[in-house]
């Protein structure tokens, strides 16, 4: 079974999910055959390179300061409850994440896309961490283990800028709106957050629907005369 979770590292609903995904699939039996695979979303593109902190976009947007303070004190709310002890919805900066994006891409081509998402995600919401610039990417870069010259030169060469416009295109054509937006096996969609159980709901029935169990045929004449490992067995007629 193929998940795709479609994503940008500064939505705090992302990294809710890409950790809500981790513990069902730790509840899921058929983990071993799921293939995990995430996706570029950018929301905001166009912010200044320095990046805003998180009340300043919120006056950007036109949403009352309360409102918008109320909603991502919720959301670290959940993120603790959920085992994210350090969670900044709020007292964070943002910025573009085309460079983040473009590394995350990169990881990817190197077979650790997945972990690399989920550190990344746990560098911004964990530690409030910025990463808007080429610097501040390729530090980062470096932390989770990623040759920093090869990717320099992946960001430089703008090597994965295509993969990452790509993956754009492709969640708007499949409805997506906003991010988190996931896909399961290409056939089931869930636009937004979802809880564990309901994730995990979400998959145990694209699971059962794919691989279905095999019934019995239906009976539709008497049982007949029949061997087995133990011997054959006469047919028993009813009694008249």
């Amino acid at each position: 079974m193929k998940i795709e979770l479609w994503a940008d590292i500064v939505c705090p609903y992302c990294g809710l999910m890409d950790n809500r995904l981790h513990l069902a699939l730790d509840r899921f039996e058929h983990a071993g055959d799921v293939q995990v695979v995430h996706r570029s979303f950018q929301l905001h593109p166009d912010l200044p390179r320095e990046g805003v902190t998180q009340r300043r976009l919120f006056r950007m947007a036109g949403m009352p300061a309360a409102t918008g303070e109320k909603l991502l004190t919720s959301i670290e709310d959940a993120a603790h409850a959920e085992g994210l002890d350090s969670y900044h919805a709020l007292e964070r900066t943002l910025g573009p994440t085309d460079h983040a994006h473009e590394l995350l891409a990169h990881a990817a081509a190197q077979g650790r896309g997945n972990e690399v998402w989920t550190a990344m995600f746990r560098a911004h919401f964990g530690q409030a961490r910025k990463l808007w610039t080429v610097d501040e990417v390729l530090d980062f870069a470096e932390e989770a283990g990623l040759d920093r010259g090869e990717a320099a030169a992946a960001l430089r060469e703008r090597r994965h800028r295509a993969q990452v416009e790509a993956d754009q295109r492709e969640a708007e054509r499949l409805g997506a709106r906003g991010a988190p937006f996931l896909v399961i096996d290409g056939r089931y969609a869930i636009p937004g957050a979802v809880d564990t159980d309901q994730l995990l709901a979400a998959m145990t029935r694209a699971w059962q629907e794919s691989h279905p169990v095999p019934q019995p045929l239906p009976v539709i004449a008497e049982a007949g005369g029949v061997c087995g490992p133990d011997g054959c067995a006469v047919p028993q007629r009813p009694v008249h």
